[in-house]
């Protein structure tokens, strides 16, 4: 197997490449640059490793959906075909497509989420979601005067990346700890946050602490709105299958020989109910979470059974 498959897994696997959208991106140009080169000349046999290429860039982290959906999307270009070079040069399109795709979708749900963030408003994240930020940057590009409160998002920190990102463009921000979210609730106006999967049924699955900050939300009367490209929607959720969330070390939370009997727990996403939600802002337009099976059903119709 192409060493380079193998060191994008490794680093999707180690929080090296983190976040959904770059997740995705990262494994499409990684079976791209496969393809590019592949040197055999049997079709069966680049098909065969291509698939394989797949299972192991898809086996790095089990819960961000964007990750199988992008290869899947770029597997789907190849099967069919019996010619090396039509194969090579399907994945190759089908991957560049799906790099392109996924950044314009970036650009355009922060067109439509600044919609609904008002000049003054302070803003809530969680995380370092880039559709989420997107909403936020474009907002404060359209010259609304907003602030920022970003939660650390232990144990991992990814919140300290996000509070650097907005201070560098000049944005107002506050680095909270996760469990002070509620005592700051009552300043929030908007709650934005992204997504690892969207089920069928509408709940989120995202960074741990989403659920909690989604509930003091609803508790304040705060609007939670999810900003979340059309591939992170999860189409095995709408037969039934659960959305595996990932339990990461126990050393990222602490040293476990400094706790001698001591059983360490980390599951690195929660699961935010849809009645939680008020909307999710997507590339095509903004829907009620309740709306997340026409999504399903409009992106993966043909490949439901799958």
């Amino acid at each position: 197997m192409s060493h380079k498959v193998e060191e994008v897994a490794r680093k999707i696997a180690g929080m090296e490449i983190r976040g959904a959208g770059k997740i995705a991106r990262s494994a499409a140009r990684a079976l791209r640059d496969f393809a590019l080169s592949y040197r055999g000349n049997s079709a069966r046999d680049f098909l065969s490793r291509l698939e394989r290429a797949g299972e192991i860039l898809k086996s790095a982290r089990p819960t961000a959906v964007s990750l199988p959906n992008a290869v899947n999307y770029v597997l789907l270009a190849a099967r069919g075909r019996s010619d090396v070079e039509e194969i090579r040069s399907a994945v190759i399109e089908a991957a560049e497509r799906f790099i392109a795709s996924s950044k314009i979708a970036l650009k355009k749900i922060g067109e439509i989420g600044a919609r609904r963030i008002k000049d003054g408003d302070i803003v809530l994240t969680h995380c370092n979601s880039q559709a989420a930020l997107s909403v936020i940057t474009t907002a404060f590009r359209q010259g609304k005067q907003i602030e920022v409160i970003a939660t650390e998002s232990r144990p991992r920190y990814q919140g300290h990346i996000t509070a650097r990102q907005l201070a560098e463009q000049g944005i107002p921000v506050t680095l909270i700890v996760d469990s002070a979210v509620r005592t700051f609730m009552k300043q929030v106006d908007k709650v934005v946050v992204g997504a690892d999967s969207i089920a069928a049924n509408g709940a989120v699955i995202n960074k741990i602490g989403t659920s909690q900050i989604a509930l003091a939300a609803h508790e304040a009367r705060v609007v939670f709105m999810v900003a979340a490209e059309t591939y992170k929607f999860h189409p095995g959720t709408v037969i039934g299958a659960l959305v595996e969330i990932e339990e990461r070390p126990a050393g990222e939370v602490a040293p476990p020989e400094e706790f001698p009997g001591v059983k360490i727990r980390n599951p690195a996403f929660d699961v935010t109910p849809a009645e939680y939600i008020d909307l999710i802002i997507t590339e095509k337009g903004v829907i009620p979470p309740q709306a997340a099976i026409m999504v399903l059903k409009e992106e993966f119709g043909l490949t439901l059974g799958e």
